[in-house]
């Protein structure tokens, strides 16, 4: 499953660089994540997520590869819920860019494997329709500690405007993002995506029935 994400931070490129090189104080936006321990071989930590009546606790450990001169950066982490059976994988690359001296592009790019009960919701897509509204609060929280504004786009297969402006109008403020782990409340968050697809549904067969009355008026 590929995830893509982008969005703009309201800071220049070597203060976000260097924001994104403290792991404790960028996991501290993530949320629902919890960094427990650091060694030499990489961190160890825990996710924790709750999709309707299954919570899902992943524990595991990550190895993060910087190249500082192309300001970017290869995350690999692997960990299992060991309650609930489920496994996950993921590779993620993110790249900072200067698209001008007081504003900074960053670009993420993710593959996930999931197996086990979690990896029915990997099937239906609705990750990415929830990735899609997380981002948005780790952007808030992150703009929060760097004291500036931001905006967040998504890109990808699987995503729209609309689930971007949702995204983007997530904005906790950064007192709300604490060093405890905090669980993603993910039935709310089923249920926003699942009004996203059908809405999107709707306009394309609503679009699809005009054509059909009168195809030049539905141009």
């Amino acid at each position: 499953m590929k995830i893509e994400h982008e969005f703009s931070v309201a800071q220049p490129l070597e203060k976000v660089w260097e924001a994104f090189q403290d792991v404790p104080e960028v996991a501290d936006c993530l949320p629902g994540a919890e960094l427990t321990g650091e060694s030499d071989d990489g961190y160890q930590g825990k996710v924790s997520v709750r999709l309707g009546p299954m919570t899902a606790v992943f524990e595991g450990t990550a190895t993060i590869e910087t190249e500082e001169s192309e300001h970017r950066a290869t995350i690999s982490g692997k960990g299992v819920d060991r309650r609930g059976g489920s496994r996950g994988q993921v590779k993620m690359v993110y790249a900072l860019e200067g698209s001008d001296p007081a504003t900074t592009q960053v670009s993420i790019d993710a593959d996930i494997t999931l197996s086990g009960p979690a990896a029915q919701f990997g099937r239906t897509g609705l990750i990415n329709e929830i990735s899609s509204r997380l981002i948005g609060d780790f952007v808030s929280c992150l703009e929060g500690k760097l004291g500036g504004g931001a905006s967040a786009e998504t890109s990808g297969s699987d995503t729209s405007n609309s689930a971007t402006s949702t995204a983007a109008a997530s904005t906790p403020s950064a007192t709300s993002a604490s060093s405890e782990s905090k669980t993603v409340d993910g039935l709310a968050l089923f249920a926003a995506s699942l009004f996203t697809v059908v809405r999107r549904f709707l306009a394309k067969t609503l679009r699809t029935a005009a054509d059909l009355i009168d195809p030049d008026e539905a141009k």
